[in-house]
């Protein structure tokens, strides 16, 4: 009986059919209650202990066989039936077009907007050593402004890290580049903070840098003024002295945005100012540990956190918004 096997596995690989009545019959003729796997079944019980082994594998592997070309003719017998179903002739479904993220949309503007006046956009990775995150940027091991970017540590001993800043990225480009250099380093950053409403323990940061011979405070402030005024609108700033381990001198600049609404008295608290990004003279330690010598060349350095520019441009209340992914959010925003 077992010699039928070949015969049969022939016929059922050659066997094709749309029609469901033909496909039944087949399914039937072989795995009925009467059909031929149940003969082959009986017939296994007979055959001696010591043959069953073979026989067995022959008559499983018939019965693979059928149960694979049935499952393949029933998956095309309903694809044929949705096809005759379906009227190809109707119009598609309208498609949603979707929108850009709206820390997206800003961060692109932002770009745009040094872009033009002849930066570029350079690139790192997210995790990160000691030396570029903290001691190149003159944050060594002891230096307690470290409290101020408590953060991630993936390995210790060497450390290995999750960015608290996109500062690493120009001292890799100021490593591997000679100056002049002016780029932007858009990107995530992280640190370990409470998550609220007003802060997240990821969230995005755009940083820039010049360095060239003769690169003063003047120049960082006329780019800082010609910035505000190509993305708020608003030219009038100030800068007050602040403090950054990786510039000196450094200062927070403030934007005149103006006390015209309630919106605005809550906002700048009622002084009118609100504060957008840190900047100051790049450091000569800090040219030093790049190997670019500061007594021929100086620069400027500034940074801004983008969901902070967002909140304001767009008027929201909760940073965490921006990574709840909720559809009826994101849906509302289009391009500046």
């Amino acid at each position: 009986m077992l010699e039928k096997i070949d015969d049969l596995l022939t016929e059922v690989q050659n066997f094709q059919s749309s029609s469901k009545d033909e496909i039944e019959q087949f399914r039937i003729r072989f795995n009925g209650k009467k059909g031929i796997m149940t003969d082959f079944y009986d017939f296994l019980k007979q055959v001696p202990n010591d043959q069953k082994k073979v026989a067995g594998q022959k008559i499983n592997t018939l019965k693979v066989a059928v149960n694979d070309k049935l499952e393949a003719l029933k998956s095309a017998s309903e694809s044929t039936l949705i096809l005759e179903k379906e009227d190809l002739t109707r119009p598609a479904f309208p498609l949603e077009l979707g929108s850009r993220h709206p820390i997206n949309l800003v961060k692109n503007k932002i770009i745009d907007i040094f872009k033009s006046i002849g930066f570029a956009v350079a690139d790192g990775p997210e995790i990160e050593d000691d030396w570029h995150n903290f001691t190149a940027l003159n944050l060594p091991e002891y230096h307690p402004a470290r409290d101020m970017q408590d953060t991630f540590f993936i390995e210790q001993n060497p450390d290995v890290l999750l960015r608290t800043h996109t500062s690493s990225v120009q001292i890799r480009y100021m490593e591997e580049n000679e100056p002049p250099m002016r780029i932007l380093a858009p990107g995530r950053v992280f640190r370990n903070e409470a998550v609220s409403s007003r802060s997240h323990c990821i969230f995005h940061q755009i940083e820039g840098l010049y360095i060239d011979e003769n690169v003063s405070f003047a120049d960082l402030k006329q780019t800082i003024q010609f910035f505000t005024t190509e993305l708020f609108g608003k030219s009038k700033i100030r800068m007050r002295p602040s403090y950054f381990p990786f510039t000196e001198p450094s200062a927070e600049v403030d934007v005149y945005w103006g006390l015209n609404s309630e919106t605005d008295y809550r906002i700048t608290k009622g002084t009118g100012w609100l504060e957008i990004m840190g900047c100051g003279m790049v450091d000569p330690a800090v040219l030093k540990n790049v190997n670019i010598d500061p007594d021929k060349f100086s620069g400027y350095a500034f940074g801004m956190g983008i969901e902070r520019i967002v909140m304001l441009l767009y008027q929201m209340s909760d940073i965490r918004m921006f990574f709840e992914n909720d559809i009826r959010m994101l849906e509302q925003f289009k391009p500046l």
